[in-house]
C-alpha cells in the first residue's frame, strides 16, 4: 500500500463553524489520525470539548486504534462513521467503479480503500451530529458530484427498497449503488436503511425490511418504540410505511431541531471512552451522566426506566452505540432520546449492557429494583415506574394494531414471546406484593 495522507477542516453545526482541523495518514498497514483545535474556537465562550478523548488544549492529539474493531478516528468522529450497512453499500460501489476502471484498461485503477473514503463517504447533509468535514476547496464532504442534496423524499422509498435488496442479494447494478452512494450510508447497524426526508421536510431514516427476515422487524422496532413512549420513555418518533407492499419503518431523527440545526451527538461508548469489545455496565453510563447532564436526576430516572422496558420488551441488543446523548451547551449533555428498539422473541431476557460492574448482565426484573438507589430512585419511585412500564408493556397487542404498527395477527404470534414471558410475570408479581 502506497503512503496517503488526507486532511479537512472540522466544522460544528449549519452555520460551520471552524473548530479544528483533522489529519488522517497511512504508510503500510499502519493508520493514525490527529486532530487540533483552531484558536478561535479555544476563545469562543461557546467552547468545548467536541470529542471525551479530546483536551481544550492547543498541542494536536494524536489517535490510533486500539485493535481491528476500533477506529482510527477520536471518538465523536468516530460516532459519524457509516454503519456496517453503510460500509457494505460504500465498499461495493468501490469495487464496481474500480472493476469498470480496469475494464476500459485505466492505467491507475482506484486505490484500495481508507478508513478516510469511508468517514468521508457519508453525505454531509445526513451525517450524524453536528461535527462536519470541509475539504481545501470549502465543499463539504460528503456532497454528491452534481451539487444536489443527496437525501431524498420519502416518495423515494420503493427505489431506495428495491436498490437496497439488490445490494443484499448481491445483485446490484452500477446504477443501484450510484443511486444509493452517500444515501445508504447512515448509522444503525448491519440491516438496509437509508436517509430520507419526511412528508413535513425534516430528516428521517428508512429502515427496510431484509431479505433474509422471518419476521417483521420492522414492525417490530416501530412497536417498540411507540410502546416505549406510552411507558413514559423520550424514544424517536416512528410509524410503518409501505413501499412496493413492504413495511418501512420510518423514524425520526433527534439530532436536527425543526428548523434545521444540527445538535451536537455522543454515543454512550464515545462517552464512557470504552473499546468495543469491552462488558460495560449501566451503572457506569450513570456516574458519567451525573458528572456531564444537565440534569443529572432526570436522565437517571430515564436511563432507569429504559433499563426495566429493555428487560420486558425483550430488547436485548442494547449495547452502548444504541445509547446516546445530545449537547444542550457549554460542556454539558442530556440523554438523547431512545432508538433502535427491537423486540427479540428468539432470545432470553437477558441484555447486552451489564446492569452494574458487579452484578454482570440484566438477566432478573428484581435485579434491576435492587439496585434503583443508584440511579437515585428510592424504592416508592422505583415500584412507580416499574408499574407505569408494565401497564404500557401489558398493552402492546393494542398499540401493535395502531395504523402507525400495522401488525395483523401473524406478527402478535411471532412477537409473543417478546413480551409475554417469566419475567412480565415476576414484574407483575413484585407489584402486586408491594
Amino acid at each position: 500500500m502506497r503512503a496517503v495522507q488526507r486532511g479537512a477542516t472540522v466544522c460544528l453545526g449549519e452555520g460551520g463553524t471552524v473548530v479544528g482541523h483533522l489529519a488522517y495518514s497511512r504508510s503500510g498497514v499502519r493508520e493514525n489520525s490527529s486532530f487540533v483545535y483552531s484558536q478561535h474556537w479555544l476563545q469562543s465562550k461557546e467552547r468545548f470539548a467536541v470529542s471525551p478523548d479530546l483536551e481544550l488544549i492547543e498541542a494536536r492529539q494524536y489517535h490510533k486504534a486500539a485493535s481491528a474493531n476500533e477506529s482510527v478516528f477520536h471518538l465523536a468522529i468516530a460516532d459519524t462513521e457509516p454503519d456496517g450497512w453503510g460500509c457494505r453499500v460504500i465498499a461495493r460501489d468501490h469495487a464496481k467503479r474500480r472493476k469498470a476502471q480496469i475494464a476500459k484498461g485505466a492505467e491507475q485503477p482506484f486505490a484500495a480503500l481508507t478508513e478516510w473514503d469511508y468517514l468521508t463517504g457519508v453525505d454531509d447533509f445526513s451525517r450524524v451530529g453536528a461535527l462536519r468535514l470541509r475539504d481545501e476547496s470549502g465543499n463539504y464532504l460528503r456532497t454528491i458530484e452534481s451539487g444536489d442534496r443527496a437525501t431524498p423524499p420519502l416518495l423515494e422509498l420503493g427505489q431506495l427498497l428495491g436498490a437496497s435488496h439488490a445490494v443484499e442479494r448481491g445483485t446490484e447494478t452500477e446504477a443501484d449503488l450510484r443511486y444509493l452512494r452517500g444515501r445508504g450510508t447512515s448509522l444503525g447497524g448491519l440491516r438496509p436503511k437509508c436517509t430520507v426526508i419526511d412528508e413535513d421536510g425534516q430528516l428521517a431514516i428508512g429502515k427496510f425490511p431484509s431479505v433474509n427476515d422471518e419476521r417483521s422487524v420492522t414492525k417490530g422496532e416501530v412497536l417498540a418504540l411507540n410502546l416505549a413512549r406510552v411507558a413514559g420513555i423520550e424514544a424517536a418518533q416512528a410509524r410503518i410505511v409501505y413501499a412496493d407492499n413492504s413495511p418501512v419503518a420510518v423514524v425520526r431523527r433527534f439530532d436536527r431541531t425543526l428548523e434545521g440545526g444540527r445538535i451536537p451527538y455522543l454515543s454512550a461508548g464515545s462517552l464512557l471512552q470504552a473499546r468495543r469489545d469491552e462488558e460495560r455496565a449501566y451503572s457506569e453510563i450513570a456516574e458519567r451522566i451525573v458528572v456531564t447532564c444537565a440534569d443529572p436526576k432526570h436522565d437517571l430516572e430515564e436511563l432507569w426506566r429504559r433499563i426495566v422496558f429493555n428487560l420486558l420488551v425483550t430488547n436485548v441488543d442494547d449495547h452502548l452505540h444504541n445509547h446516546g446523548f445530545l449537547h444542550v451547551g457549554y460542556g454539558q449533555w442530556r440523554l438523547a432520546p431512545a432508538f433502535d428498539l427491537n423486540p427479540f422473541p428468539d432470545k432470553d431476557q437477558e441484555l447486552k449492557t451489564w446492569l452494574t460492574e458487579d452484578t454482570g448482565p440484566v438477566s432478573s426484573i428484581e435485579e434491576v429494583v435492587r439496585v434503583a438507589d443508584q440511579f437515585w430512585l428510592e424504592r416508592e419511585q422505583a415500584l412507580e415506574i416499574l408499574g407505569q412500564v408494565c401497564k404500557a408493556v401489558e398493552r402492546w397487542r393494542v398499540v401493535a394494531m395502531t395504523p402507525a404498527v400495522g401488525m395483523n395477527q401473524n406478527d402478535l404470534i411471532d412477537f409473543s414471546p417478546a413480551f409475554e414471558h417469566a419475567q412480565m410475570k415476576l414484574a407483575q408479581r413484585i407489584l402486586r406484593c408491594d
